[in-house]
């Protein structure tokens, strides 16, 4: 499934099942670098996605209310 397609927690709890794989230790260092890559495009995009719901949040809050899109 590609990762558009999941919901917001389901990809947040990926990253959090990466985390803990990268903090046990313990991988081949080439297992350990690709769970760190993808990691690192979940966070990016995670955060990407919370940065539109903040901003959509401040134009609501300031009555400035836009078209609703679907999420990502």
């Amino acid at each position: 499934m590609a990762a558009k397609t999941k919901s917001f927690e389901d990809r947040l709890r990926e990253l959090e099942t990466l985390v803990l794989r990268l903090e046990e230790g313990g991988r081949p260092l080439a297992a350990a670098l690709k769970d760190y890559e993808s990691g690192v495009r979940l966070a990016r995009d995670l955060d990407r996605e919370l940065d539109a719901a903040e901003k959509k949040m401040l134009e609501l809050k300031n009555g400035k209310p836009e078209p609703m899109e679907d999420a990502p």
